[in-house]
């Protein structure tokens, strides 16, 4: 019962030892850096750093826990096999010197092999992230963006539709250009020319210099 006893302590406090000093965990983020594809926005950007972090965190679920078991599993077999041979050298002292022993060993070949494990989950996840970025078109270390990616810039904006033609502005140019008063064409485009030319000779006829072609400037032009 003592040697019982004994062993459970020490597997308890081995244990303890791995959990908090050696224990394998899920990967917090990518150990490499991506960058956002050509012309593709940083709010676009982090929504597909969003999603492959998740995807990433889906290809190794669970093997952190498992890599943590394996590690405790090994630390008790070395305890439990330091105690038996312990116990076929020196009896119970010898037991209980062997259980130490073996938990040392036991726990440090534990930690290597979850230390081993840990690179090994942060290596997947990497990959896993690499590729989601990667088939999301940005620009990962090693990896250009396929050709024909698309990017968030788009098409050049359509020209602005021609003005509508202006009979009554195309009337009052005619005059305005008779009298010398506008050079060019009469086109029907109401422009800052024409509406300068229209409130110049408004002033000069004393009407106020709104610049806006009316039937009155027009009547006033063919009069004058």
């Amino acid at each position: 019962m003592q040697i019982k006893s004994r062993m459970a302590v020490l597997a308890a406090g081995m244990t303890g030892v791995l959990v908090f000093n050696g224990c394998a965990t899920t990967p917090m983020g990518p150990s490499l850096q991506v960058m956002p594809g050509p012309g593709k926005s940083f709010e676009a950007f982090n929504a597909d750093d969003t999603y492959c972090r998740g995807f990433a965190q889906q290809q190794v679920a669970g093997q952190a826990q498992a890599a943590n078991n394996q590690a405790i599993g090994t630390a008790v077999l070395g305890t439990a096999l330091g105690a038996g041979l312990g116990a076929a050298i020196g009896g119970s002292r010898g037991a209980g010197i062997g259980a130490a022993s073996g938990a040392t060993t036991g726990t440090a070949i534990g930690a290597d092999q979850t230390a081993v494990n840990q690179m090994s989950i942060q290596q997947q996840y990497d990959n896993a992230y690499a590729q989601c970025m990667y088939a999301k078109h940005n620009q990962v270390p090693g990896w250009e963006p396929p050709p024909g990616a698309p990017t968030e810039i788009g098409p050049p904006p359509p020209p602005p539709p021609p003005r509508a033609y202006d009979s009554l502005v195309a009337k009052i140019q005619k005059e305005l250009i008779r009298l010398g008063l506008l050079a060019g064409q009469a086109d029907g485009q109401m422009g800052p020319r024409t509406r300068a030319a229209i409130s110049n000779f408004e002033t000069t006829q004393g009407m106020p210099a709104d610049g806006k072609p009316s039937e009155a400037v027009l009547d006033r032009l063919r009069k004058s």
